[in-house]
């Protein structure tokens, strides 16, 4: 009974996974290599044609949009270093000095045809194909090539590859709690006395925020990647617009964070023994930090915000958190006048902390982000003009305009 429940519950948990991302390409690419082997074997003369999966697997990539460029580059690197081969096989045979010339020659050729990653492919198919017996071998390979790489755009074609989009909006949002973190504890640290020691070790954490933005960047492209040319996603393009200029703010967030930790290491250099704000200041500093890092969060949930009436929802909640956050601002900026009023000694940290505190706030406003994401709609619309003119004619004739992208930019009807 108990093995039982224990392979039950082992089944449920890999039918709750089926779906996700890594399973669905794991099994993809099983599924593709599978075919082209099946196939070669039919077609090849060689008794285990193992090149056709190898490309069929290197070749269904997580993307569709990845798919055909690597399947290109890859049938070109595989036939250009067979060419080498054949030539080099005609010409002077197999010798330690030939082949240092023929990987010489091979590496020369995949930079010339650009073939990018796969430069190393062409030297390693023309050191397969010179060490056999040259014939039927190299056409063999070129054949199983070309059979794998069919293979796994016909995989994709069929069978679409997953959307990302969920994970670069989990990115995002870890970035966003992560940076929420460190404004709770910066804010603690304002209400009372912190060593500059302790205030540099929040500039350092600061500063190993731009690590993990490089991390939320890379699964952002990912989902671009996932999102181009692929049949089951409607309005790709307002998808990666979204979650790009949602991530650009994030990270101007996170330039402004680092500054205003670097405001208060030197305030507390400077203040030495006493309390990094005054009491009524520090509260107030404490209290407007804590307003913002909830507003960030929001920020975050309302980019990867799935139905039109959960993003106006968190709209709604980012608006009136905004909004709560500018009136402690300006309390604190009355605070701050009273105080540099009795004593000016530190005037310019204390007004740099007000300004960066502000800087957030507006990078935050809703207003704000809308006029970035036209803009971007704008400048993505011009690129596809100028290097696809007779698309973007068919677009208009078809009734596409680009008014239709600015309503839908608005955050309270976006839909995925």
């Amino acid at each position: 009974m108990i093995n039982v429940r224990k392979w039950t519950s082992g089944l449920q948990r890999v039918l709750r996974r089926r779906r996700e991302p890594a399973v669905v390409q794991t099994l993809r690419s099983a599924g593709a290599a599978s075919v082209a082997y099946v196939i070669a074997l039919r077609l090849s003369p060689e008794p285990a044609p193992l090149t056709a999966p190898l490309t069929a697997l290197l070749v269904v990539q997580v993307t569709f949009y990845a798919t055909l460029t690597n399947g290109i580059r890859r049938v070109n690197s595989v036939v250009a270093g067979v060419l080498v081969a054949i030539a080099f096989s005609v010409l002077v045979g197999l010798t330690w000095w030939s082949l240092a010339l023929l990987i010489v020659a091979a590496l020369a050729v995949g930079r010339l045809v650009r073939v990018d990653e796969y430069t190393a492919e062409v030297a390693i198919s023309a050191m397969l194909v010179l060490g056999a017996t040259v014939g039927y071998t190299a056409w063999a390979r070129i054949v199983e090539t070309l059979i794998g790489a069919a293979v796994g755009t016909a995989c994709n074609l069929l069978l679409p590859p997953p959307v990302w989009v969920d994970e670069a909006g989990r990115s995002i949002e870890g970035l966003a709690r992560r940076v929420r973190q460190l404004m709770l504890r910066m804010g603690e640290e304002a209400a009372g006395r912190v060593p500059w020691q302790r205030a540099a070790e929040r500039l350092h954490e600061a500063r190993r925020l731009d690590h993990d933005i490089t991390g939320v960047d890379a699964a952002l492209r990912q989902a671009e990647d996932s999102l181009r040319l692929n049949p089951r996603v409607k309005e790709g393009l307002l998808h990666r617009v979204v979650l790009r200029t949602g991530l650009d703010t994030l990270e101007i967030c996170t330039v402004v964070l680092r500054v205003l930790a670097r405001s208060f290491t030197d305030l507390a250099k400077a203040r030495g023994s006493q309390d990094l704000f005054p009491p009524r200041v520090g509260a107030t500093v404490e209290q407007l930090l804590s307003e913002i890092a909830d507003a960030v969060v929001s920020f975050a949930v309302l980019v990867t915000t799935h139905l039109s009436q959960d993003a106006e929802s968190a709209e709604a909640r980012l608006s009136a958190e905004l909004h709560t956050a500018a009136g402690t601002r300006d309390r604190l900026a009355e605070l701050l006048r009273e105080e540099i009023a009795e004593d000016w000694t530190d005037w310019q940290l204390l007004g740099a902390v007000l300004t960066e505190t502000t800087r957030i706030i507006d990078e935050l406003n809703t207003e704000h982000r809308t006029r970035r994401l036209l803009e971007e709609l704008d400048r993505v619309s011009r690129e596809h003009r100028t290097k696809l003119p007779r698309l973007a004619r068919l677009r208009d004739w078809l009734g596409v305009q680009e008014e239709l992208w600015r309503n839908r930019a608005g955050l309270g009807n976006r839909s995925r």
